[in-house]
């Protein structure tokens, strides 16, 4: 499907927009019931994602295909590892072929696992024969996708013995680490990170207790490039949202003070507000902590002619495609001044913004939902736009409810 999309009437926008429970949540809660039964979920994430975790982790034996799903690839390589007489071929997309899991698989194996790679060593196709783990003990690079190690921390809750994780290295992402930890807390599941030391005692058992998932900060990136785009005054209101989220992203509200966009939290909402134009030609973001939001802020420094220079992107390059790639390869077509190297971002200032462009997604539902933004500036193509479906398939009838011209070519 090809989208051709266009500004609103007008600049000044206002509008209260519900958005779908996180998927990083979702996946963990998923996983985290598929261990404790008797869990409850509410606000489950609607998104391609959620979906096939949530039917991949009730298979006993045969194949889980999770096309391009690197969350439950992640998440259930450990969780089919760690189930005593399951047999699974863990399978995905192409891309997700390509996508590295050895780090995990090492990992996994030092515990005992039965994981065998089908194709590529190193790389999915998985064929993995579940077993217990009695060995407690693990050790994993940090510098990787948090991902890997969350699955760990999970699955080590199960465990006869639990697990200790040594993490070597600088460790990358470590909102979506606490996350995971201060998921455990809340079903009653010891744990500790100290140092380098994760520690997750087991559990038989948890109490019944329902957990209701926050809406996804990663999806509400793409109206605070809205904003920044819109005229001083507009307005959104998002919902639901929690002040002391645990979700990375949620530095979006910290971010986008420089971009003259204003967060006020309510009670289960929050409001964007444009309250001033941007009064600097230059951002300088890390984001180790939440590379998920870099395509946005990229965006939208393009969006208003201004540069930056974006750190802690190593984790891109393994993402639905190799991210950095890819929008160096769709600003350049806009006219963007951008260099990359395999870990850093940096666009130079300019004014002029390319017309009738054309932008590949690349199987990347956030490189379709990032660079939409820009049609509050100009006339824009998203090409393969149905991929917003992997984490927010409301997406384009939440721009229409801002009155974007959106019309299917």
């Amino acid at each position: 499907m090809k989208l051709h999309l266009g500004p609103p009437p007008q600049n000044l926008l206002t509008a209260n927009i519900r958005i779908t429970g996180s998927k990083s949540e979702s996946n963990r809660l998923l996983l985290l019931k598929a261990l404790f039964p008797n869990l409850t979920i509410e606000n489950l994430s609607n998104s391609d994602d959620a979906q096939v975790m949530a039917k991949g982790l009730v298979v006993e034996n045969g194949t889980v295909d999770i096309h391009h799903a690197g969350t439950a690839m992640r998440f259930l390589t450990s969780y089919f590892a760690s189930q005593d007489g399951k047999n699974v071929l863990l399978t995905g997309s192409q891309r997700m072929t390509e996508r590295p899991i050895g780090v995990l698989v090492d990992a996994l194996r030092s515990l005992g696992a039965h994981i065998e790679y089908a194709k590529n060593n190193g790389y999915p196709p998985l064929r993995i024969k579940g077993s217990t783990l009695s060995k407690n003990k693990v050790s994993i690079p940090a510098n990787i996708s948090s991902q890997y190690i969350s699955s760990l921390i999970m699955t080590g809750a199960s465990l006869p013995n639990g697990l200790v994780i040594e993490l070597v290295g600088k460790i990358t992402s470590v909102p979506y680490i606490k996350m995971t930890l201060a998921l455990l807390d809340q079903i009653g599941v010891e744990n500790s990170f100290a140092g380098n030391l994760i520690t997750v005692s087991p559990k038989t058992a948890v109490k019944d207790d329902t957990l209701v998932v926050e809406s996804d900060w990663s999806s509400a990136s793409y109206f605070y490039s809205i904003m920044a785009l819109s005229e001083v005054g507009s307005e959104i209101k998002l919902s639901a949202y929690k002040k002391n989220s645990l979700q990375g992203d949620s530095v979006l509200a910290e971010i986008y003070t420089e971009f003259g966009v204003t967060t006020t939290f309510h009670a289960n909402e929050i409001s964007l507000k444009k309250i001033s134009n941007v009064d600097q030609s230059n951002i300088e973001c890390d984001l180790s902590n939440a590379p998920d939001i870099a395509q946005t802020i990229a965006v939208t420094c393009f969006g208003l002619g201004i540069g930056c220079h974006l750190t802690g992107l190593h984790t891109l390059k393994i993402k639905e495609t190799d991210r950095l790639e890819a929008l160096y390869t769709e600003l350049s077509k806009l006219g963007c001044s951008i260099a990359v190297t395999d870990k850093t971002l940096t666009i130079n200032a300019t004014s002029e913004i390319k017309s009738g462009i054309a932008i590949d997604t690349y199987n990347d539902h956030r490189m379709a939902m990032a660079f939409a933004p820009l049609a509050m500036k100009t006339e824009v193509f998203i090409n393969e736009a149905e991929v917003v479906s992997k984490s927010y398939p409301d997406y384009w009838n939440d721009l229409k409810s801002l009155e974007f011209a959106i019309n299917e070519i």
